[in-house]
C-alpha cells in the first residue's frame, strides 16, 4: 500500500526540481559507443550473460493467480511455461516435451490439471511430472521420474513471477531485487487485474528500453500526446541495484504550492514508471490503469518483440468501466507504437549504417547512464 508521507516526500522534491528549473542530474554526460548496440558479438554476450542468467520478470502474478493456472509463452527463443499448483506455488519448465520436443502447451494463460503433448500424448502433471504415456506396453522401458519437463529457476515476488530461462541452480530473488521488492510490494500488483495483452515488434532492445528511462523526450516527440499533461525534462530517479524507479510530474505540479500541505494528493500530481532490469517497464501504477511493457530481444541484434499487458486495479466491469479502460490502453498502445518505436526504428537504421560512432547521455538523464553501466558490468562478469 501506497505511504502518504512517502509520497509527499516525493512531491517536494519534485517541486524543489520545478522550482529550480533542473531535473535530477549525474555528475557528467556519458558516452556508449553505438556499435553496443547492434554489434553482433557484444549482442550474443548480452544475452548468454545477461538474459539467460539473471531472473526475468516473465509474468504477473494476477496473470494465474488461481490454483492449476499457466502462462505458456516463449523468452529467448526458450518456450517456458509457468503453472500454479494447489499449494499455490509457481513453477516454471521448459515447455518441451521429453519423447521428441514437440511443444506441449501453446502459448497463453490458462487453466489445467494436466498438459498433454500434441504429438504423441505423453501427459505432464501441473509439478512437470511425466504423468502418463500412451502406449507405454509397447513403447519400452523408461524412468518416468528422470523424463519430467525440465525444470527452470522460478521464485515470486511482489506481484512477478521471475524466471531464469537457462537450466541450472535455484535462483537467490532476494538478493536480486534487494529494497527494490518492498518498494515493488507498495504497489499490491497481485490484487490488479488482467483486462489486454496485445505484442507488437520493436526496434534494438536497447534503444527500445531507453525510450522507457527518461522524459526529456516528452516536448518534442510526444508533443501531442504524453506531453499534453507531463512535463518534459522533470525527473526524480531512484535506484535499487540495477532496477529503477523513475518519477514523472504532470503540469499541475505547480498548483501544491497553493494548497495546505495537508491536502495534497500527490498522486493526482506525480507517478512513476517501475523498471525491472534488464526488460521490464511498469507505467502508470499509482493510477487505475497500468502498462506492463516486456521486451524480448532477437531473433537478431537489430530486432526485439514487446509484449504489453494491461492491468486494471479494479476489474472492468461496466460499459463506462470498459470504455476508460480501453481509451488509456488505446492511447498508451498508439504512443508506443507510432512515436517511441517508430522512432526507434529509425535509429536503429542509423546504428547499422555506422552513422554515429558513440551516442551521448546528458547529465539529465541519469536512468541511461545507470542502465548502460548494469549492461557493461554484467556483460564483463
Amino acid at each position: 500500500m501506497l505511504d502518504r508521507d512517502a509520497t509527499v516526500t516525493l512531491a517536494k522534491r519534485m517541486l524543489a526540481l520545478y522550482e529550480a528549473g533542473t531535473t535530477d542530474q549525474a555528475d557528467e554526460v556519458y558516452r556508449v559507443p553505438a556499435a553496443n548496440y547492434v554489434d553482433a558479438h557484444r549482442w550474443k554476450l548480452e544475452m548468454d550473460r545477461i538474459f539467460r542468467r539473471v531472473p526475468l520478470p516473465l509474468a504477473l502474478t494476477c496473470e494465474l493467480r488461481e490454483p492449476n493456472s499457466y502462462k505458456a509463452m516463449d523468452a529467448l527463443g526458450v518456450p517456458v511455461l509457468i503453472t500454479r499448483g494447489p499449494d499455490g506455488r509457481a513453477l516454471a519448465f521448459v515447455n518441451a516435451c521429453r519423447h521428441r520436443g514437440s511443444i506441449v502447451v501453446p502459448d497463453g494463460c490458462g487453466e489445467a490439471r494436466r498438459f498433454t503433448c500434441p504429438y504423441h500424448g505423453w501427459v505432464y502433471d501441473r509439478a512437470g511430472g511425466l504423468s502418463g504415456l500412451y502406449g507405454s506396453e509397447t513403447f519400452g522401458e523408461i524412468d518416468r521420474a528422470q523424463l519430467g519437463l525440465t525444470p527452470l529457476a522460478c521464485e515470486e515476488r511482489a506481484g512477478f513471477v521471475f524466471v531464469t530461462v537457462a537450466p541450472g541452480p535455484a535462483m537467490d530473488i532476494d538478493d536480486w531485487l534487494g529494497d527494490y521488492a518492498a518498494e515493488l510490494a507498495t504497489l499490491e500488483l497481485d490484487t490488479w487485474h488482467v483486462y489486454e495483452r496485445r505484442e507488437l515488434p520493436s526496434p534494438a532492445w536497447k534503444v527500445a528500453f531507453d525510450g522507457y528511462l527518461e522524459g526529456y523526450h516528452f516536448s518534442t516527440l510526444h508533443k501531442n500526446t504524453i506531453f499534453k499533461d507531463n512535463m518534459s525534462n522533470l525527473m526524480a530517479v531512484d535506484s535499487y541495484g540495477p532496477h529503477q524507479r523513475i518519477m514523472f510530474a504532470k503540469h499541475t505540479l505547480p498548483s501544491l504550492r497553493d494548497q495546505d500541505e495537508a491536502e495534497w494528493r500527490p498522486t493526482d500530481h506525480i507517478g512513476p514508471v517501475h523498471t525491472i532490469f534488464p526488460c521490464l517497464s511498469l507505467a502508470g501504477a499509482w493510477r487505475d490503469t497500468a502498462l506492463v511493457s516486456q521486451l524480448f530481444p532477437g531473433p537478431t541484434p537489430d530486432r526485439s518483440r514487446t509484449a504489453q499487458t494491461f492491468i486494471t486495479r479494479h476489474p472492468a466491469v461496466t460499459s463506462e468501466e470498459r470504455e476508460r479502460a480501453e481509451r488509456a490502453i488505446d492511447f498508451l498502445f498508439t504512443v508506443v507504437r507510432d512515436e517511441d518505436y517508430a522512432t526507434g526504428f529509425g535509429i536503429t537504421r542509423t546504428l547499422i549504417s555506422g552513422a554515429n560512432e558513440e551516442f551521448v547521455f546528458g547529465r539529465n538523464e541519469p536512468s541511461l547512464h545507470h542502465f548502460h553501466r548494469w549492461v557493461d558490468r554484467l556483460v564483463a562478469t
